[in-house]
């Protein structure tokens, strides 16, 4: 293929030049070998048989005729050198059959077999041009294919490479997007429950110090939590040479529960063994929908029920208050979602079913995973 490319890359009449050189050389050379003085006439068909070579390119089917018209000359003059092979010819017909389309073909077959049998002087000579002229016409048709597939191996080569670049591009947003939503999370989780700690701690500092230390106590361990988890986030984003701290899963729920004073955790069924993905969005999704409690809802209790059914685990959190308004908790819902259908699986929000509050309701499938033992 390279040979090929660098050919295609030489300058077209520069091509034509050295071919018709190239041919001419060769209709000459006869007339150098042979004894004899030969009409300077003779010359005048060679010449018109190679000549418009120079014009293959543009005009190939009428090139070719033009030779084929010149060669019976030769031997109506007489008296000239055997040319054992018309080269102009072949060339001729190797462009009509790489360049020209079908119909311009079927025309120089059918008139260029029933011309060379008008005027061969036997069969072994009609065979023998015929011969000649196939060879030429099936390498033009050869090239043609080469080229056409070496056209169709560079297309799909850049076209893999695309969809290659287009993947990486797609997989680059859709990790933004996953560690945009994890620090939508972490911030909002954190911040609301500080915010919240820390306006009820100056209330109970003089009436009730052992509250108001347990509020400052929630404060730190928040905002130690935060820092941790945004630290391995942004570890994604920069290589670190110290350990990242791992994502927390539905382990540290009990945890995450235990900050939030109205929240309560109750779990049924038995444990389902969950992909680390699954594991890792049912924690953010707790996290989000416990902030919503926090921020949004004004609820005075709310809780947390983990249920494991045959397939699936079932994620419920609802409150006594009065859910998100207009456009709050609104991209946290949207993240609760976009976790959901990430694994798999199915996410619903809506009024609780007291008429009072508000829930959001997650099923997680369990997909490949087998039951723990």
């Amino acid at each position: 293929m390279a040979l090929l490319d660098r050919l295609r890359a030489l300058p077209p009449a520069l091509v034509n030049l050295a071919l018709t050189v190239g041919a001419l050389a060769a209709q000459l050379a006869p007339f150098t070998s042979a004894d004899g003085k030969w009409p300077l006439v003779l010359l005048l068909p060679v010449l018109a048989a190679t000549l418009p070579l120079l014009l293959r390119r543009r005009f190939p089917m009428t090139v070719m005729f033009a030779v084929l018209i010149a060669i019976p000359f030769y031997d109506i003059i007489g008296n000239g050198p055997n040319q054992p092979i018309w080269y102009g010819w072949l060339i001729a017909v190797y462009t009509v059959a790489y360049r020209s389309p079908p119909p311009h073909r079927l025309v120089a077959i059918v008139l260029t077999a029933v011309g060379t049998l008008f005027f061969a002087g036997s069969v072994d000579t009609y065979v023998r041009t015929l011969a000649a002229w196939v060879a030429a016409y099936a390498l033009g048709r050869v090239w043609v294919l080469t080229r056409q597939q070496s056209l169709a191996l560079r297309e799909r080569a850049m076209r893999l490479e695309r969809e290659r670049e287009l993947a990486g591009e797609r997989a680059a947003q859709q990790e933004r997007d996953r560690i945009a939503r994890d620090m939508h999370d972490i911030l909002s989780h954190a911040v609301s429950l500080m915010v919240v700690q820390a306006e009820s701690g100056p209330l109970a500092v003089r009436t009730q110090p052992e509250r108001a230390e347990a509020a400052f106590d929630a404060i730190a361990a928040s905002g130690r939590d935060a820092m941790g988890q945004l630290r391995r986030m942004l570890g994604l984003l920069k290589e670190t040479e110290g350990p990242l701290d791992p994502q927390p899963t539905l382990d540290r729920v009990p945890e995450l529960v235990d900050r939030i004073a109205q929240a309560t955790l109750v779990e049924t069924g038995t444990r389902l063994s969950l992909c680390h993905d699954a594991k890792v969005a049912a924690y953010r999704i707790i996290q989000e929908s416990l902030t919503n409690v926090v921020k949004h809802a004004g609820a005075r209790s709310a809780e947390v029920r983990l249920t494991w059914e045959a397939e699936a685990l079932r994620i419920t959190v609802t409150d006594d208050g009065r859910g998100p308004r207009g456009g709050e908790g609104g991209q946290g819902l949207i993240g609760i979602r976009e976790r959901a259908a990430a694994c798999g699986g199915t996410a619903s929000f809506g009024p609780a079913p007291s008429g009072r509050g508000f829930q959001v309701s997650v099923r997680l499938p369990r997909g490949l995973a087998e039951v723990a033992g």
